[in-house]
């Protein structure tokens, strides 16, 4: 019976059912994409190659193709081939739901109904509660994490899996995934694994910060962290363990020049600044915005940033925006 048990989850990743979700999953948006032309061609003999390589324990993780991205900071984003990503998606289709039960609520990014949005509100309720409206001084912790996803540890990150998740060929599979990456540490940026296995790895800290320093008002958002409290020096004192927690646990560094207590009148969280009354978006993300507008006439990245961009009091700003991608989209209409 516990043989049986233990092989369910790995039955779950094998089900044909799974494999053809997770297609339809990665190729998203990304038909027409030379990678997801070849595999579509014959998806559904791909699809069986794949089941037939995971039932055999034949299955490999294929190479990554890198690329430079610039956002508000340099990052080298490694992506997999299709076949590979498929996988990915079907991996998450089965542990995300249960490593979602383990996760503190405020914790944010890469979980349904918990995106910039949801997270910004979070802050600003944190930030009224830890001041009594305002009625009274309050500080805040930020912090973040030096080069994380390239500093994560795949030992401990395995250990944390296998805390959860005890089918030995699954666990197989997800090594597969996480060794891929070359070296004893680090997740490529561009799989869809790499952002549930970050989840997973803070979680523990999440843990930590919220039952054994006891924070009542504390936000993560991936690498970013937020804490609120009235007295600067518990704040202070909660660095100091967080610090040595992060580098005895999980082998992590804190980033220094991006930690500190201030003063809640002014939070710089996710491209935003939120003031006590009104919300301003940061002028690097401005920056970006104006740069990528002059660049592409794309719809999807227009709708991307007014989703991002209605969080903050920004309406003149749109409307200069969208002036810029209507004579963009005309000059392109025209030539």
């Amino acid at each position: 019976m516990l043989y049986i048990m233990n092989q369910d989850l790995f039955d779950k990743l094998c089900d044909f059912k799974n494999l053809h979700n997770a297609y339809f999953d990665t190729k998203r948006g990304k038909r027409f994409r030379k990678d997801v032309l070849e595999f579509e061609i014959d998806f559904e003999r791909n699809i069986v190659q794949i089941h037939k390589e995971l039932i055999q324990n034949t299955y490999r993780h294929g190479e990554y193709k890198s690329f430079v991205a610039i956002d508000s900071k340099k990052r080298i984003i490694e992506v997999a081939p299709f076949r590979d990503r498929l996988m990915h998606h079907a991996i998450c289709n089965i542990i995300d739901p249960i490593f979602e039960k383990a996760f503190i609520y405020d914790s944010y990014a890469c979980r349904k109904e918990k995106g910039v949005h949801s997270a910004i509100k979070r802050v600003k309720s944190f930030r009224q509660g830890a001041s009594l409206n305002f009625k009274s001084r309050a500080y805040f912790l930020q912090f973040d994490i030096k080069k994380y996803f390239d500093s994560v540890d795949h030992e401990i990150l395995i250990s944390l899996i296998q805390d959860k998740i005890k089918d030995n060929l699954l666990l197989a599979v997800i090594k597969k995934i996480i060794e891929s990456k070359c070296g004893e540490k680090g997740l490529p940026i561009g799989n869809l694994t790499s952002q549930l296995f970050a989840n997973i790895y803070l979680n523990k800290l999440d843990h930590f910060i919220k039952e054994k320093l006891r924070a009542k008002y504390y936000i993560r958002y991936m690498d970013d962290f937020i804490l609120f409290h009235a007295k600067p020096k518990t704040l202070l004192a909660w660095q100091s363990d967080i610090k040595i927690f992060l580098e005895q646990e999980l082998k992590l560094t804190l980033h220094q020049k991006r930690s500190g207590v201030q003063p809640i009148d002014r939070i710089d969280f996710l491209g935003l600044t939120l003031f006590r009354h009104h919300t301003r978006l940061r002028k690097s993300t401005v920056s970006r915005a104006f740069r990528r507008m002059k660049l592409t006439a794309s719809t999807p990245y227009s709708s991307a940033w007014h989703g991002y961009a209605k969080h903050a009091d920004s309406f003149r700003l749109n409307q200069k925006l969208n002036s810029l991608l209507l004579k963009r989209s005309n000059k392109t209409n025209s030539l």
